[in-house]
């Protein structure tokens, strides 16, 4: 027997190492592809929030309040999701010059083709629509992105977008220091004279609309001096150098025919969309014709909006100048009675720890509301979170979280944030101080969207408003929420069912595979990215 060669032949080395080359170079050359930087904006025309929308129907409907309230804004919570869903469509009805548009998720579900058939009619009658969008959330296809964008009244941009196109995920991990740094921001405004901010994307768990598991969140929508602090933020954002039209960066383009005939699918399936139900409602949701009408109750409130700056993803993670989260300390620091805080991904990290011990020793009541394992979207959050309990339960933060079936009997309604689900996640971002003032935005309290992530929220000074969502928030902790308690140094969640308090030793409703996978998770040194 001849000797074992583990080269086999000359001539099949060859290949093999001519193969490796290739592959090689085909990596090397997809890595410069991807790290090639974003196409260059600086000769680009800048645009802004259009000024001549005195006399449009959303202005109209606007002066029902200010015409009262001089000065003053106007806000309206959305905590149901048929609500928030039909207040963005009814706004996409009545503009008349301009639709500004910026989520960080937008799905091609039933309400995701809905508001992009909005949009394209909205255009049809010579709207302005500027669509920005984050483009590792949406992962939208660039041939839908250009049907929007061929229409002569839409623009789409994408923010911090993946270069390589063709292989987007290969091209954000390829150039992942750049990539990983998002667009979270949610803002959607009608003719400069309206603007929904706060916690929701762009799909049917948003609105309620989900077969299975809905979002309890909240936004607000609202009319007067804050709408152009909102429509600022969206103009900086969407002249930055980080946005980037899909026309120059697609490699793919169609004819007008090809255009032509995707439009076609999409009116397609907004008469399948149509036919459910639940969006048939939401058309039909009572809030749509108050909204029209110009008779939708608008709390009195001084309102101002705070954001991160666009250049937060282009400059380091602690490098607290282009921050949102400074924004708040003042507000934090002036508490003096209860600080609320709802956030579905909470990671406060030991500085968050300190900050809440602090405010328990001024003796400020502190509340935390978070999802539990079981109700959690994202089990590597609650792995992060989860060394924080006993930390906060020590310094005397009241912790509570979210029960997966919430809505359980019907949602609590008003400015509550669990919602009216079956089974639920929660997925609102806001803050009360005091029962005084509130902040309803993108921003959770964890490393991400402290360091990484762009964040938008409204402060809004209304103690009505305020008083509402922590009261009945805070009525509804019992039967919405597990109660987390430090028993004999060890973790207790207590819970109210049927009337009866039930206490449980280790996580509620989950499995062991579930408690075993978040301990893993716990190991790896994630929770900076998180």
């Amino acid at each position: 027997m001849p000797p074992l060669n583990l080269m086999g032949s000359r001539r099949a080395s060859g290949l093999f190492f001519n193969m490796n080359r290739q592959f090689a170079l085909g990596i090397a050359a997809l890595t410069l592809a991807s790290c090639a930087g974003l196409p260059d904006t600086s000769g680009r025309v800048q645009s802004f929030a259009r000024k001549d929308t005195g006399n449009t129907r959303v202005a109209h409907m606007a002066r029902q309040f200010t015409t009262g309230h001089p000065g003053q804004t106007g806000v309206h919570a959305l905590a149901k999701g048929p609500d928030a869903l039909a207040a963005r469509l009814a706004l996409a009805d009545l503009a008349d010059k301009s639709l500004d548009v910026q989520y960080y998720i937008w799905h091609s579900d039933e309400s995701g083709v809905l508001f992009v058939t909005k949009l394209l009619k909205a255009a049809d009658r010579g709207v302005k629509v500027r669509l920005l969008l984050d483009d590792i959330g949406t992962m939208a296809s660039d041939e839908g992105l250009q049907v929007l964008d061929n229409h002569p009244n839409i623009e789409v941009r994408l923010f911090n977008p993946v270069t390589l196109r063709s292989a987007r995920m290969l091209g954000a991990l390829l150039d992942f220091k750049r990539a990983n740094r998002r667009m979270h921001n949610k803002t959607f405004i009608a003719d400069n004279q309206a603007a929904i901010v706060g916690g929701r994307n762009i799909g049917d768990e948003y609105f309620g609309a989900h077969g299975d598991v809905n979002f309890a969140d909240l936004d607000v929508v609202t009319v007067g001096p804050v709408v152009q602090d909102v429509s600022r933020q969206f103009d900086a954002y969407w002249n930055s150098p980080s946005s980037i039209g899909i026309s120059a960066l697609s490699q793919k383009h169609e004819t007008p025919e090809q255009l032509a005939l995707r439009r076609s699918a999409f009116e397609a399936k907004l008469t399948q969309a149509q036919a459910s139900p639940t969006l048939a409602a939401a058309i039909e949701n009572p809030l749509s014709a108050k909204l029209r009408n110009g008779n939708l109750a608008f709390l009195p409130a001084r309102a101002w909006a705070v954001y991160d700056a666009p250049e937060k993803v282009t400059t380091a993670a602690n490098d607290r100048a282009t921050h949102l989260a400074p924004q708040l300390r003042s507000i934090v620091d002036d508490t003096q009675k209860v600080l609320f805080v709802v956030s579905p991904y909470f990671i406060p990290e030991k500085q968050g720890v300190d900050l809440f011990s602090n405010l328990r020793a001024r003796g400020v009541r502190v509340v935390v509301l978070t999802n539990s394992l079981a109700s959690t979207d994202v089990a590597a959050v609650h792995a992060g979170y989860k060394r924080y309990r006993k930390p906060l339960l020590r310094a005397g933060v009241e912790v509570y979280e979210l029960k997966p079936v919430a809505g359980t009997g019907g949602g609590s309604g008003g400015s509550s944030p669990f919602g009216s689900s079956n089974k639920a996640s929660l997925h609102a971002k806001t803050f009360t101080f005091d029962e005084h003032t509130t902040f309803i935005g993108s921003m959770n309290l964890d490393p991400r969207s402290l360091r990484l992530n762009t964040e938008i929220g409204v402060i809004i000074a209304c103690p009505e408003l305020a008083s509402e969502l922590t009261r009945k928030s805070l009525q509804g902790l019992e039967r919405h929420a597990y109660r987390v308690q430090l028993e004999g140094g060890k973790l207790v969640w207590i819970a109210t069912e049927d009337g009866h308090e039930v206490r449980y030793t280790t996580e509620p409703a989950t499995t062991a595979w579930q408690r075993m996978k978040v301990n893993l998770l716990g190991c790896l040194p994630l929770e900076g990215q998180l």
